[in-house]
Order: C-alpha cells, then sequence, then structure tokens
C-alpha cells in the first residue's frame, strides 16, 4: 500500500462526523433487539397482518415489530395477498410507471479489500482502471445519444485518485454532453451517485455540481458479519462511518438517500430489519424524510472473491420474493430498485409487486459502453450479471405488461426533493404529476430511439394513457395535449 493511500484512509474518516448522531455511545443498529424482535413476533395471527396490510395501504411507515411479524409469516394464502397488496401500493404511489436508468462505471480503483467484490485492493488480477473526462463523454455519448438513458446511477471505487474533486468533474462532464438524436437530441438529466462515505465537506461539493441521489448500501447490517467481510484495516471495516453516511449527506443538503443491503452475506431476515431499522432513524433524524430508494440486490459471483461461491446465506428465489414485498409494505412511499443482477425471468416475476425502478443496457465493466465489448468479461467486472438486454427490449416488455417506462427527471430540477417529495408520495400526488411527464418522456424516447417494434407497442401504450389522463386529470389534458404535439414535432424535456 503506497503512503498517498495510507494518507487517504488516515485523513478521511471524521470522527466527530460520527459522534454526533450516536445515542449514549450505541449506534441505531441494535444486534441482540433485531433477533428478540422476529422472536417475539412468530406465528402473527390473520387479523393482525390484515392490520399491517390496512396500515401499509394508508402508506404508514411500519414499525420493527409489524415488519418481524410479516416476516414470520407462514400463510401462503395471505402472502399471495400481500404480493397483490405490494402491487396496489406501488401503483397508489407512483402509478404504472417505471423509471429506466443505467450503471456508469468510473473507476475500479480501491483501497477496501471487501471479501465478495472483485474490485477488492488484493485482486491483482483486476485490470485497475480510472476513466479520464474524455473517456467519460464518451462513454456519456453512447448511454445519452445511442441508447437513450437520461438517469444514471455513477459509480466509483473508494480511492484518492476517485475522491470528491473528481466524482465532482464526472458529473460536470456527463451533464455537458449533448447528443443530436433522430428527432431531438439526448442528454443525461439526472447523475445520482454510487459512492464511498464522505464528510459533509465532501458532499457540500457535490451538492453545488448537483448530484442526484446519493447511494450507499451498508451490505450487511450485522455488525460481527460486517468484521468479517471488511477487514478492520480498511476505509470500509468502519462500520459507523458507513452507517451515517446518509445523515452527512442531509446536513450537506443532499436530500436525496439510498440505501440498501447485500443479500447473501448475512441472514436475509435480519437485513430486512436493518433497513426499517434505517428507514425509521433517517424519518426520526430528518423530520419524516426517509430513503429515495432501497435496494436489495443479491450475492452474485464475482472474480478472485471465493465468499461470493461459498456463501451460506444465499436468498432463494421464494424467499427473495417475500424479502421485496415485505419492503414495499414496509416503507410504502420509498422507491425500490430491482437490478441487472437479476436475469430476466426473476424480473418480470418481482416488478409487479412493487418495483418502480431498473436498470437496463447494463454494462459494469470501466469503459465498457465505448469499448463495445458485448459477452461478460468477468476479469473487467465487479460481478456477473443476470440480464443484459438491450434498453429497447425492457421497455417493450414493460410496456407488454402495461408499465409506462419514464424517462422523466424534472421533479428533482422543480425542487421536488427531500420533504417535498415525501410529502407528495405520501398522499398519492406524485403519482398524477409524475404521469403527465412520463407520457411526454416516453414519446421522446420512442420517437429518437425506439425500434419499430418496440415504437408500435409503446404508441398503442401511449393512446391509453393519454385517454386515462383526460378522465383522472381533465384539467391538464389540453396542456399535456399541447406538449405532446410540441415534442412530437422535435421539441425535448417540455414538462409539468
Amino acid at each position: 500500500m503506497t503512503k498517498s493511500v495510507e494518507k487517504f484512509i488516515n485523513e478521511t474518516i471524521k470522527q466527530d462526523q460520527i459522534d454526533r448522531y450516536l445515542e449514549d455511545g450505541n449506534d441505531f443498529i441494535n444486534d441482540d433487539e433485531i433477533w428478540r424482535k422476529i422472536e417475539a413476533n412468530k406465528n402473527p395471527d390473520k387479523s393482525r397482518i390484515r392490520d399491517i396490510m390496512a396500515k401499509s395501504y394508508d402508506i404508514q411507515t411500519l414499525s420493527p415489530d409489524e415488519t418481524a411479524a410479516l416476516i414470520n409469516l407462514k400463510d401462503e394464502s395471505l402472502w399471495e395477498e400481500i404480493y397483490d397488496l405490494a402491487g396496489k401500493i406501488k401503483r397508489k404511489v407512483y402509478d404504472n410507471r417505471i423509471v429506466t436508468f443505467a450503471p456508469l462505471y468510473c473507476s475500479n480503483l480501491c483501497v477496501n479489500n471487501c471479501l465478495y467484490c472483485s474490485f477488492r485492493y488484493d485482486n491483482k488480477e483486476k485490470v485497475a482502471k480510472r476513466l479520464n473526462m474524455d473517456e467519460i463523454r464518451k462513454e456519456t455519448e453512447v448511454l445519452a445519444g445511442e441508447i437513450g438513458h437520461k438517469r444514471l446511477i455513477v459509480v466509483y471505487g473508494e480511492h484518492p485518485l476517485s475522491d470528491a474533486d473528481y466524482i465532482a468533474d464526472t458529473i460536470e462532464t456527463i451533464y455537458s454532453v449533448n447528443v443530436k438524436t433522430r428527432k431531438g437530441y439526448g442528454q443525461i438529466r439526472r447523475a445520482n451517485i454510487n459512492a464511498a462515505p464522505m464528510s459533509i465537506e465532501d458532499l457540500s461539493k457535490l451538492k453545488k455540481v448537483g448530484i442526484g441521489t446519493y447511494q450507499v448500501f451498508q451490505e450487511t447490517y450485522h455488525h460481527e458479519t460486517y468484521k468479517k467481510v471488511h477487514p478492520q484495516n480498511t476505509l470500509k471495516g468502519n462500520y459507523r462511518w458507513r452507517l451515517y453516511c446518509h445523515h452527512r449527506a442531509m446536513e450537506a443538503g443532499v436530500d436525496d438517500v439510498a440505501i440498501g443491503a447485500l443479500f447473501g452475506l448475512y441472514d436475509w431476515r435480519f437485513e430486512v430489519m436493518g433497513l426499517q431499522y434505517h428507514t425509521l432513524e433517517l424519518e426520526k433524524r430528518f423530520n419524516d424524510v426517509g430513503p429515495h430508494t432501497i435496494s436489495f440486490p443479491r450475492l452474485e459471483l464475482a472474480a478472485h472473491a471465493p465468499l461470493t461461491e461459498h456463501s451460506k446465506y444465499k436468498v432463494s428465489d421464494e424467499d427473495f420474493k417475500k424479502l421485496v414485498a415485505i419492503i414495499r409494505l414496509s416503507v410504502p412511499y420509498t422507491g425500490m430498485i430491482l437490478t441487472a443482477r437479476e436475469p430476466a425471468k426473476i424480473r418480470r416475476e418481482i416488478i409487479p409487486i412493487g418495483i418502480t425502478q431498473t436498470d437496463a443496457s447494463t454494462k459494469i465493466g470501466i469503459g465498457a459502453y465505448s469499448d463495445r465489448y458485448d459477452k461478460q468479461e468477468i476479469e473487467k467486472q465487479q460481478f456477473a450479471l443476470g440480464d443484459t438486454r438491450s434498453l429497447d427490449t425492457v421497455v417493450r416488455e414493460l410496456a407488454e405488461m402495461g408499465y409506462i417506462t419514464s424517462f422523466c427527471t424534472a421533479g428533482y430540477r422543480c425542487g421536488r426533493t427531500g420533504e417535498h417529495i415525501m410529502g407528495l408520495l405520501k398522499c398519492g400526488a406524485e403519482g398524477h404529476m409524475c404521469k403527465l411527464n412520463a407520457i411526454l418522456t416516453f414519446k421522446e424516447w420512442l420517437d429518437d430511439f425506439a425500434s419499430e417494434e418496440t415504437k408500435k407497442v409503446g404508441e398503442k401504450l401511449l393512446k391509453k394513457e393519454i385517454e386515462e389522463t383526460k378522465e383522472k386529470l381533465p384539467e391538464s389534458y389540453e396542456k399535456l395535449l399541447e406538449y405532446y404535439k410540441r415534442t412530437n414535432n422535435g421539441e425535448r424535456d417540455l414538462f409539468f
């Protein structure tokens, strides 16, 4: 390890930016309490489960005991009702919209040594690289100008060469790209980031350049497992520095934060409870503003990371479906992200039970979009993918399932974040407003990027959506028709 890396590790963590959030010296994850809750809520009766379901449909965050009761449910007939309810909750809050995005990996340089990740420091076989700004521009031109993405999740390893200043430069570069398309132009309108925990000062820098959601996964909430899979002489080995990174983001003004766990490192029931405690902690500290999204990736094969082959906590498809439904009921207002780790068959089954976002045309190697390699090259990427289908194929399938793909990012640029967005989500108003923008951005995408087959399916869906708007939002109907006509004529980024 070089002296610059050692200095980076020693200087990154600000202990006072951990201690300020502790209560009596403790963090908000109490392992013993979580297991006591799970044990105490065994064998819940039907009437209690139905009361919990009613509370969730009223868009109220569940308590840990209520989440634990769902975790313990054995009645398969009730599970079918829960799956159905999860879909209804999603439609109540978000309507039938599905947001799509792509990951853009900028750097796999990393000072950490996570036992489940092929980018870890000790993997000397990896092809280590950090993209420069010209390379990032080329990646973005493919994503925005050829595929048609409007949103990215931009991913970075934790390393002095991919610090906050580098991240800020990459975001500015991504936003600067503007590519001519068939009828309009392609651009990235929202760049979310998946990056290491940072100080309040560094997060303030990122706020200024307009990052979207700040996504950090705890990976596992179980303290002992966290120590085992994250060596203690590394930055990521500090459990609490990671646990409170969203608190620091909120203080820095980055008021859209995203949480998640890597299912397969520890017992899935514990991790679901950890996500719930994390949600409640954020709501308590930040005026009822919980996570903007929750992710639940499953452990997948990664090169030179043997834990990915031998974990005893791998989650079955049946349990995966249950945990997704439990999260949807437990945090009914949150966005839920299903990633391309999952194969197409699983994605088709899981999307109807509460999913709001998914990626497509996904490549997770450094420079993978402009290098144009099609096969999964395990040595070049962080883990194996289950679904590498094109955005065009995914959009068409979603339309055939009755979902409109939304490329809208207007709400964020109009200030509908933090407390504002939470209020709209919890009362159901956001779904109506965003439906209008979904129609316009879907029309944009069909005209600029869709294959003829997808365009045919998409335009049939658009006709249905516009008719529904006439019925449900008559006050907005005429303006929608005006914007729709202008979009058809080549104008872009019109929104309500």
